[in-house]
């Protein structure tokens, strides 16, 4: 029995039933040409998500990615040192003495994973420093994600691959050469690092690397030219947060702000398990992004209240009928 199977035959009732309605209303979209918006919150990354998402990626069942700066980084740090990563079974359960130990070899967790500093963070620090250093010597700008589009599509690191390189989302969208959005960079161990440089003095712009409101714009002009095609665009959530926030944001942009035409989202599905709240964007239900112009009245609209690492996975398995 297949994976699609599965959840078809026994995902039939409550919350269960809503992930292949969502999965359902997914295809929906892509069946009549639209197109698809994936926004990370969250360490998906660092929880592998890639083993699904990048043949979404190869599949063109994904368009357009919004994910935060450790998303980003993260998928690019798992692929250079998974051997030397560290998973905790009893995560819930260390003690303060334990963590300190963590941090003293240079092992930052994340819930039960453990990425390592020198393997990690320092190995993707000698070869961004360079890229950064020579884009600044060309007079040239670019967005973060195009810094690691470059360094992946060099072949630079090809050779020292710890990780399955078929299970990288962000190599997968380097190669389709994917529209990525990553407002906040700032809040990232990369931008840590660029920022250190510049204190330092090794970089003389901080300005080098291409920030949010330019990352807005770059939004602008792609949802304008890709809402053209059938529904318009789907936009599927995981996690909340500015990853959720800043892009599903772009249409009352365009229309209040803009004063030009564009189509309202044309799906929305939201993985979270925050607790439902309208003093809160990641808690809100979808109904109040209608007040927003985000969303209309007829356009599909799904929560799915569960942990995204776990269902995530079951809807890209259902939409690449696994």
């Amino acid at each position: 029995m297949s994976v699609r199977e599965f959840m078809t035959g026994h995902y039939r009732h409550f919350n269960a039933a809503t992930v292949v309605e969502a999965a359902q209303g997914y295809e929906d979209v892509l069946a009549k040409d639209g197109k698809m918006m994936v926004t990370l919150a969250g360490a998906m990354s660092t929880a592998e998500l890639g083993r699904s998402l990048a043949e979404m990626i190869r599949q063109d069942k994904v368009h357009a990615i919004t994910c935060t700066g450790a998303n980003l980084e993260e998928d690019v740090f798992f692929l250079m040192a998974a051997s030397h990563y560290i998973r905790i079974a009893d995560w819930r359960n260390l003690t303060l003495q334990q963590e300190q130990d963590l941090c003293d070899a240079g092992m930052n967790r994340v819930t039960d994973t453990c990425i390592p500093e020198e393997e990690a963070f320092r190995k993707l620090e000698g070869v961004l420093v360079e890229l950064w250093k020579k884009a600044e010597r060309e007079g040239v700008r670019k967005f973060p994600h195009e810094f690691l589009y470059e360094l992946l599509l060099s072949g630079t690191l090809k050779d020292g691959y710890e990780g399955d390189p078929k299970h990288s989302w962000l190599l997968a969208a380097a190669e389709k050469n994917l529209p990525i959005f990553v407002p906040g960079w700032e809040d990232s161990t990369s931008a840590n690092i660029f920022a250190a440089h510049c204190i330092q003095g090794d970089i003389k712009s901080p300005t080098l690397v291409k920030g949010g409101i330019e990352y807005m714009i770059e939004l602008v002009g792609w949802y304008r030219e890709a809402s053209v095609h059938g529904p318009g665009i789907g936009f599927f959530q995981i996690g909340g947060g500015i990853a959720g926030d800043f892009p599903i944001c772009v249409v009352p942009m365009i229309h209040q702000d803009l004063g030009k035409a564009a189509p309202l989202w044309a799906y929305f599905c939201q993985i979270s398990d925050s607790t439902t709240s309208y003093g809160s964007y990641s808690g809100a239900i979808p109904s109040e992004k209608i007040t927003w112009g985000k969303l209309g009245v007829d356009t599909p609209m799904f929560v799915i209240e569960s942990d995204a690492t776990i269902v995530a996975p079951l809807v890209f398995a259902y939409i690449l009928n696994w």
